[in-house]
């Protein structure tokens, strides 16, 4: 069992990352270890990214050791689903408190797994390692050992405290605690030559569904997929697999290169993320398999299911084409989205005005570089700043991001789609990227938008009034005077002018501030002594005075 840092130098050092496999033996000996800079986890800590890496396995029971605000704040937040059980929905913490951090919490994190033993008794239960116990030395290795030999289940120790980097450090750590506790564990109840591993694929709003009717109707079975709606059997056994496909190799690199090095599965990287990705997939799929002894006539059956799909999805697309034309997309967003949507929007006719590499491989920019020919479209880091100018300035018509981004695009007045992990629409496929194009087509002529950059009544009025005031005549223009004076302000609470009042006083013959407030929406609270003085000025108040 190799040591946190060691097993950190590792990832670091990992063969498979294009940037190690071009360097020189000098700079692969040197490695890649580089100190932690402030803020490096600002985008989610190791913790955090072992942890969305890992709760998609559905059976499994997730306990985190630390603070309850660790588990709370990673519980659920990524929008995987499940179609079977839903223990993974639910969050399990130590809970630990100051004693703890002064006489250790490792007995406390083996009552909680005997706790759950008792109460759910799952076929496993991950333990998450956060800073807290980690720095005070809480040896969870030994704790998931013993209780594992205790309770005759897997008990798998997740070493991936937050403060060791970054989200994507902590998938990694993730899959390193998958292939030293997990994989190769068990063995399936039967294999077939039609087995595969898809890897780094989350089963985000379900979308893995919209894809495997395809597989199952080829016969290929997905042995395991890891980690959207997997079981631990599943990933115990994958080492039978014929072939794999990785989706996301920012994340799950390690995992698909030691796979291939210990049981000699071999991958590819591919993606279901636009009609041609999805059928350049199914035709690696169908290439590798038949490689591993599958019968040749997949490849045909393949292209059949391909023909038919791609008629049905660009027939779907066909109509909303014209809409589309001169439309500009701003893409933010990182690692396999950078590229494989990229592709997706430009088979629907849009034009893509940037996309965000932050998150993105080499191989990831090599694709995006092989789609849009021009370094000048791939942002490294565009801060919000430059993303609202970029969008008011109508260099883009839609934005399409994470959470995170949508109130630049709000504060623009510009359409925005959600296109990463907390969405609500399944976008993987052929039928996923028809709802793609029918969910931008929705916010592009969405009305909203445009009453949006219309200017607010009271701002064209303002506006007007200075264009006149700049006028030599404005300060003798009787009507301009009468138009500024009825436009001040009495209610600021629900913007009701003076003129609106007046005219109700003169019409209505309103006497108390009660009656101004039923007829004209005033508030009457801060506004009340204003009411008043236009109450006793009015002609009404005057002749009732006399």
């Amino acid at each position: 069992m190799s040591s946190l840092p060691a097993m950190v130098q590792g990832i670091f050092n990992e063969p498979g990352c294009a940037r190690n496999a071009n360097k020189s033996d000098a700079e692969r000996k040197k490695g890649c270890t580089k100190q932690l800079q402030p803020g490096s986890a600002a985008g989610g800590c190791a913790f955090d990214g072992a942890k969305i890496a890992l709760q998609p396995f559905t059976d499994v029971a997730h306990l985190v050791h630390g603070p309850i605000a660790c588990e709370g704040n990673s519980w659920d937040n990524r929008g995987a689903a499940s179609s079977g059980s839903s223990l993974w929905r639910s969050g399990f913490t130590t809970d630990m408190t100051e004693t703890d951090v002064v006489f250790g919490g490792e007995k406390r994190l083996y009552k909680a797994i005997k706790e759950i033993v008792d109460k759910c008794d799952p076929p496993a239960i991950f333990v998450y390692q956060t800073c807290i116990p980690a720095m005070i030395g809480d040896d969870i290795d030994a704790v998931c050992k013993s209780a594992s030999q205790k309770f005759g289940k897997p008990i798998i120790p997740v070493n991936a405290p937050g403060f060791v980097g970054s989200k994507n450090l902590g998938n990694k750590l993730a899959g390193e605690a998958l292939l030293e506790h997990v994989i190769g564990t068990q063995e399936p109840e039967y294999t077939t030559p039609y087995d595969i591993n898809l890897i780094g694929e989350y089963n985000l709003s379900g979308e893995l569904w919209q894809v495997k009717p395809l597989l199952d109707e080829l016969g290929i079975r997905i042995l395991s997929c890891i980690s959207g709606d997997g079981r631990y059997r599943e990933v115990a056994s994958s080492h039978r697999a014929r072939a794999a496909m990785l989706v996301c190799s920012k994340a799950m690199i390690n995992v698909a290169r030691k796979m291939e090095q210990r049981y000699g599965i071999p991958f590819f990287e591919g993606s279901f993320y636009g009609i041609q990705d999805s059928s350049d997939s199914l035709r690696q799929i169908a290439r590798l398999l038949v490689e591993r002894g599958a019968a040749e006539e997949l490849i045909a059956r393949t292209e059949a299911v391909i023909v038919r799909e791609e008629a049905r999805a660009w027939a779907a697309i066909e109509p909303y084409k014209p809409r589309f034309k001169g439309k500009k997309v701003l893409l933010i967003t990182g690692g396999v989205k950078s590229w494989s949507v990229v592709a997706a929007l430009q088979e629907a006719g849009l034009e893509l005005v940037g996309t965000s590499v932050k998150k993105s491989t080499s191989e990831d920019k090599e694709r995006i570089k092989e789609l849009l020919r021009h370094d000048a479209h791939m942002i490294e880091d565009m801060p919000p700043r430059e993303m609202y100018k970029m969008l008011k300035d109508a260099k883009a018509d839609i934005m399409l991001s994470g959470g995170k981004s949508q109130f630049v695009a709000l504060k623009a007045a510009m359409p925005w789609l959600d296109i990463n992990q907390e969405r609500c629409h399944a976008y993987l496929g052929y039928v996923g990227m028809v709802k793609l194009v029918s969910e931008i087509d929705k916010s592009l002529s969405n009305p909203m938008w445009e009453q949006l950059r219309r200017p607010a009544p009271w701002d064209a009025l303002a506006r007007a009034l200075q264009t006149h005031s700049q006028s030599p005549d404005s300060v003798s223009d009787p009507a301009l005077k009468q138009t500024s004076h009825r436009a001040k302000k009495i209610c600021f609470c629900n913007t009701v002018e003076l003129g609106t009042i007046e005219d109700a006083i003169r019409s209505r013959g309103l006497t108390s501030v009660e009656a101004v407030r039923q007829h004209t929406n005033a508030v009457g609270g801060c506004c009340r002594r204003r009411i008043e003085n236009l109450l006793a000025s009015s002609p009404s108040a005057m002749q009732a005075a006399e």
